[in-house]
């Protein structure tokens, strides 16, 4: 009594035939694969990316650059509230 049999299988395939329609079950199921396969692209990445060693470059992101000492510096223009205009 506990395990369904061929009948009831048709029984709940036929009533999702009625319920939703012969033209909507292929978009729902097509729906649900494209969703299948992203999840698991992503658990794929997730996995990959907590395997990598600590110690390699894609874990530690680039060092800022910086300018060399020679290099002027652009100085941000500073609001003057008398005037009501910018002054450098």
């Amino acid at each position: 009594m506990g395990t369904f049999s061929w009948t009831h299988l048709l029984i709940i395939a036929l009533l999702f035939v009625l319920l939703f329609g012969a033209k909507r079950l292929p978009d729902a199921a097509r729906g649900l694969g494209r969703s299948l396969r992203i999840f698991k692209s992503e658990v794929g990445q997730m996995q990959s990316e907590s395997t990598t060693p600590a110690g390699t470059a894609a874990a530690t992101p680039a060092p800022p650059q910086q300018l060399p000492a020679s290099a002027p510096q652009a100085q941000a223009p500073i609001a003057d509230p008398q005037q009501g205009h910018k002054t450098l």
